[in-house]
């Protein structure tokens, strides 16, 4: 990835959870600048359904034509299938300081008793339980910590 397109694509917040940038997040999977003033970006949902996808890739257009570049292409594809694990460290922090609680790394195999052994975001306790595996977005569930009081989301791990 040609790092000064990186770096500008790291201030691209993730319109749904304002702490984390799109590169944290992992959805920017290619960047290519075959010459100057060009970029090529490859962007990889979450999802396929995720409301937010042509938001970002305007967002990611705007971002490159005012730091000026005059040639830019932001493919969304699903060549490669996103996964939890794709989310940088920095992007986990970025979530836990949202109020969500992380995805575990995984090895690609995921149960169900994954989301009931979840840390509070607030306090870390692990006295917590799942209310619900179904949150307001599809990649989210929710639960309550026993030791706060505080009702969290928590970002489901992908495979």
């Amino acid at each position: 990835m040609p790092e000064s397109i990186k770096a500008l694509l790291e201030t691209v917040m993730d319109p749904e959870i304002p702490t984390i940038s799109i590169v944290d997040l992992g959805i920017v999977t290619e960047i290519a600048s075959p010459q100057p003033g060009h970029a090529i970006i490859e962007l990889t949902p979450t999802f396929s359904g995720c409301p937010a996808l042509r938001i970002m890739e305007q967002m990611v257009h705007d971002k490159l034509a005012e730091s000026g570049y005059t040639h830019i292409e932001v493919k969304t594809t699903f060549n490669k299938q996103w996964n939890t694990n794709m989310i940088s460290e920095k992007g986990l922090i970025a979530l836990k300081q949202h109020g969500l609680a992380p995805p575990p790394k995984h090895d690609g195999y995921i149960e169900l008793d994954v989301l009931s052994d979840t840390p509070c975001p607030y306090c870390n306790s692990r006295n917590t339980e799942m209310q619900t595996p179904f949150g307001p977005t599809l990649c989210r569930s929710m639960h309550y910590c026993k030791n706060c009081l505080n009702a969290f989301e928590a970002f489901k791990p992908v495979s």
